[in-house]
C-alpha cells in the first residue's frame, strides 16, 4: 500500500478523531492488566475478598460483590487515564487543529493517508509544536503520532516520526521532545531506536493524583539532541 504523508485538511477531522481516540483508548485494558498483576494489588485483592468472607459471616457474595468493586475501581481509574485524556485534548489542541498547527510556522500537523478500496483513507497522525527553553533557544514537540490499528508494523510510525524530525532540523530546533505512558511499550521502543533517550519519570496527569495512583501507570519524557 502506497502511503503519503501530507498537511492535515479540515475535512480530514473526522477520521483524525476516530484514530486518535481508538489508538489512546485502546491501551485502557492492557493498563488495567498490569496494574491487577501487581503484587501489591493482588496482596490487596485477596485480603478484600477474604476479609469480606471472614467478616461477612463467610459470605461468598458479600466477598464477591466487595471483591468486585475494587476491581471495578481500578478499571474506572485506567479508563479515565486514558479517555479522560482523550476527551480532554479534544477540546484543546485536538478542537481545532488548523488554528493551533496550521497557523503557525514552526507548527505542523501531519496525516498519513493510502488509497484503501479505492478511496483514499487516513491510517495516521502526527503533529508538532514549537516552543522555547530557558536559554531562548527554540526546540520542538513530538505530538498526537497515532497509527490506525489496521497499518501497524508497517514503518508508519517512524515515517511519521521522521517526518517530524526533518521539520524540526529544517527549521534549526535544537532538540525534540516528547511524551508518552509505560503502557506504551511499542511507542516507547520506537523511539529508543530513533534515538530519543528518557529524561524524566513521573505520574503528572489531568486525572487527580489518587487515580493515577491506581493504574500504577507512569508518564515517560524522552527527547532527542538534533
Amino acid at each position: 500500500v502506497h502511503i503519503v504523508i501530507r498537511r492535515y485538511e479540515p475535512s480530514d477531522k473526522e477520521a483524525v478523531v476516530t484514530i486518535y481516540r481508538d489508538a489512546i483508548e485502546e491501551h485502557i485494558n492492557p493498563a488495567f492488566m498490569f496494574a491487577m498483576t501487581q503484587p501489591l494489588y493482588i496482596t490487596i485483592s485477596l485480603f478484600i475478598y477474604i476479609g469480606s468472607y471472614v467478616m461477612g459471616g463467610q459470605s461468598v457474595i458479600l466477598a464477591l460483590m466487595s471483591g468486585g468493586a475494587w476491581v471495578g475501581l481500578i478499571y474506572f481509574c485506567c479508563y479515565e487515564f486514558y479517555s479522560g485524556y482523550v476527551r480532554e485534548r479534544l477540546h484543546t489542541d485536538m478542537k481545532d487543529i488548523p488554528g493551533h498547527y496550521l497557523s503557525h510556522p514552526d507548527n505542523c500537523f501531519w496525516v498519513a493517508e493510502a488509497e484503501m478500496d479505492s478511496r483514499p483513507q487516513i491510517l495516521g497522525m502526527v503533529a508538532v509544536e514549537s516552543k522555547y527553553d530557558s536559554d531562548g533557544k527554540k526546540y520542538g514537540e513530538l505530538l498526537r503520532m497515532n497509527v490506525s490499528s489496521s497499518c501497524r508494523r508497517a514503518g508508519l510510525g517512524k515515517r511519521l516520526a521522521k517526518t517530524v524530525e526533518d521539520f524540526c532540523r529544517e527549521r534549526g530546533f535544537w532538540k525534540i521532545i516528547l511524551s508518552t505512558s509505560s503502557t506504551q511499550r511499542a511507542a516507547e521502543a520506537l523511539y529508543y531506536k530513533m534515538g530519543f533517550k528518557r529524561t524524566l519519570v513521573n505520574t503528572q496527569s489531568e486525572c487527580p493524583q489518587w487515580m493515577v495512583w491506581m493504574t500504577q501507570a507512569k508518564i515517560l519524557y524522552m527527547e532527542k539532541v538534533m
